[in-house]
């Protein structure tokens, strides 16, 4: 189930980093079997605007584009898998290329790129993948040969630069973390910040709202924590309802304490699923706190034991 979430995350996050350039089309089911593409991109033919602050995720569109992005690494069978999606797709491509009643070159056939969190040596071995020697690109992409037009992102070893931030966000553990939070901190006219934190925040929540969440969902809501609130103080200060889903959960308008204790209580809920005696005095403790202070403290919250918690408290 973590996964299939993930999915509609990436495709949702991915459309709306890619729509501006060109045409994103989710799940493109596959003529020749029943496979479908996570992220099927064709560039806009019209020249990419050279300000579009994608960094190395700009550098990887042109043509087409398949995006595969995977929440947890890939083994021989996802690589095996995606590069039989990638061979469909160029049949596809040059049987429809060859359709056509003129004489001009056939454009480029589509490319690959295979997201993952991390990846073991042995599989970049085993692919024949290799970092490549050209200064436009950085660690942590490996190519395959040349004729298979594919590339493996380890997410985990690309450097932490601005440039490598939308695909950092895609990884896990402190990496996704980290990305977040830089996310957060970007400036307020990005042409990507409000809606990639909506995106975010909407992910948060469909975690939240399951039960018997496993550890890795905890962490996940941890590690969306900064782009949640984040959210929340701009739909303050924009004065919109939160009614949509939040509303329903809590069936009224919330006052400043209030939501204030919502956040709080979430939070620690998602950390240690339950909340005694303690824990929930704790709550009022931590609200009483100064912004400055309490952000402070909610950030750290993942690396917190509940004796550590309860100990800063007091």
């Amino acid at each position: 189930m973590t996964r299939q979430v993930h999915d509609q995350f990436a495709k949702e996050y991915l459309e709306e980093l890619l729509s501006p350039l060109g045409s994103v089309k989710k799940s493109q089911k596959l003529k020749s079997e029943v496979l479908e593409v996570d992220i099927w991109f064709e560039a806009s033919p019209l020249p990419l605007p050279p300000d579009i602050p994608l960094g190395i995720l700009g550098k990887m569109v042109g043509g087409i584009s398949l995006f595969e992005p995977y929440r947890n690494p890939i083994d021989d069978n996802d690589i095996r898998s995606c590069i039989s999606k990638l061979l469909i797709a160029h049949s596809d491509f040059i049987r429809e290329a060859k359709r056509k009643e003129d004489s001009s070159p056939l454009p480029e056939p589509p490319s690959l790129w295979i997201l993952t969190p991390t990846c073991s040596s042995r599989i970049i071995e085993a692919a024949g993948a290799k970092e490549s020697e050209l200064e436009n690109w950085t660690r942590g992409i490996y190519f395959l040969s040349p004729i298979f037009r594919t590339a493996l992102i380890v997410i985990h070893q690309l450097p932490t630069v601005e440039e490598t931030l939308w695909l950092r966000v895609l990884g896990r553990g402190n990496v996704q973390r980290q990305a977040v939070e830089e996310l957060v901190d970007l400036p307020a006219n990005n042409p990507y910040k409000e809606n990639l934190l909506e995106i975010l925040s909407n992910w948060r929540k469909n975690l939240e709202m399951r039960d018997n969440k496993t550890i890795e969902e905890q962490e996940i809501v941890m590690n969306l924590s900064p782009a949640y609130l984040k959210q929340r103080e701009e739909w303050k200060l924009e004065g919109r309802q939160e009614g949509r889903q939040e509303g329903r959960q809590e069936g009224r308008q919330e006052g400043n304490l209030d939501g204030q204790r919502f956040i709080v209580t979430s939070l620690l809920e998602g950390k240690f699923v339950t909340l005694d005696s303690e824990l929930s005095e704790a709550i009022e403790k931590i609200i009483q706190l100064p912004p400055s202070e309490r952000t402070q403290l909610l950030l750290a919250l993942t690396d917190l034991s509940r004796e550590q918690l309860l100990e800063r408290l007091r």
